[in-house]
């Protein structure tokens, strides 16, 4: 079969080299997946850099999410079982683990109900119980992590600002749903939040960037506000500083959505089918940007690493791109 594999760490497009290698083999309670369509992730970029919390052996193929077809015909979501990550023709998973694809997503889209809309979920709802008619701030509101919690927030019923990078980008968030989006290349976040709320501040943070967007979140941040931390996109970790959030009352809740997999797994069954209604009522839906085939793999995870991408690239190895 064809796979991706990375022999060395370093940027995406340098090290991910497309090769002919033999398909993984299951081992004992997992079993075989034919990839139909490859979500990327941020993460995926990191484990080419050697910089995610996970490091594989190399060579090892990266990507995380997948949605395929099992042996028996059922069309699942799966997490692939590395080194053998999803930009591959087969890859082995759990079977534990494996998720029934929703009917009303084709393969692309539902390869991007997973992960980054699991993440928003369990953000939102789990750790910090987003009541409707709260306001909601999203940073990398066009963005894959970013697009679906801004899609989750409407649907939970709170008023929702998003951050973006540019002109192309707050299109997006406008059309994803966004009641107000602030461009951090010519708009005063701090201000603007502030402007829109009443003075009042934003209740609920989706932080996947860090560094200066976790900075000047905490000067927007409402009385008894909750700051969700995500991730580092930015690169940059932020130190916070707990004087701060004992003076203005807020609380930052850390998440890491894997450990929900090991810790409480009925938990993520139980989100999955949550987010299969929400999409079977049009509430959700993946903002699916570009459909890459599989020799382009290595260029659209180079622009996701890079930031240019606007929602989902997906990879779809064995069907048409478009």
């Amino acid at each position: 079969m064809q796979a991706w594999r990375v022999h060395r760490n370093g940027e995406p497009s340098e090290v991910m080299r497309l090769e002919e290698t033999d398909r993984p083999t299951p081992g004992d309670g997992q079993v075989l997946v034919e990839v139909l369509a490859a979500n990327i992730n941020f993460p995926d970029a990191l484990l080419c850099r050697g910089q995610y919390q996970v490091r594989p052996p190399l060579p090892f193929t990266p990507g995380v999410e997948i949605c395929g077809r099992t042996p028996d015909g059922r069309r699942v979501l799966a997490t692939p079982a590395l080194p053998d990550g999803g930009f591959a023709q087969y890859v082995v998973a759990d079977e534990a683990a494996l998720l029934p694809a929703p009917e009303t997503l084709d393969d692309a889209e539902a390869a991007a109900l997973h992960i980054g809309y699991q993440t928003g979920w369990f953000g939102l709802h789990r750790r910090a119980r987003l009541q409707a008619g709260e306001t909601l701030l999203v940073h990398a509101a066009a963005g894959g992590v970013g697009s679906a919690a801004v899609q989750l927030g409407k649907a939970a019923g709170a008023t929702v600002i998003g951050v973006v990078g540019g002109a192309e980008k707050t299109k997006a968030a406008t059309a994803l749903g966004c009641d107000l989006v602030i461009d951090r290349r010519t708009d005063d976040i701090v201000a603007a939040v502030k402007d829109a709320t009443g003075g009042r501040g934003a209740d609920v943070v989706y932080d996947p960037v860090g560094g200066d967007a976790y900075a000047k979140s905490v000067k927007c941040i409402a009385f008894e506000g909750r700051v969700i931390v995500v991730g580092f996109a930015s690169g940059v970790i932020p130190t916070p500083g707990l004087n701060h959030a004992l003076v203005k009352n807020y609380s930052v809740l850390g998440l890491h959505w894997g450990l929900y997999n090991t810790k409480d797994p009925q938990a993520v069954r139980d989100c999955h089918r949550e987010l299969t209604r929400l999409a079977a009522e049009g509430v959700v839906k993946p903002l699916i940007s570009e459909r890459v085939a599989m020799d382009g793999a290595a260029a659209a995870v180079q622009r996701v690493a890079d930031g240019t991408s606007t929602g989902r690239i997906v990879v779809l190895p064995s069907g048409a791109a478009r």
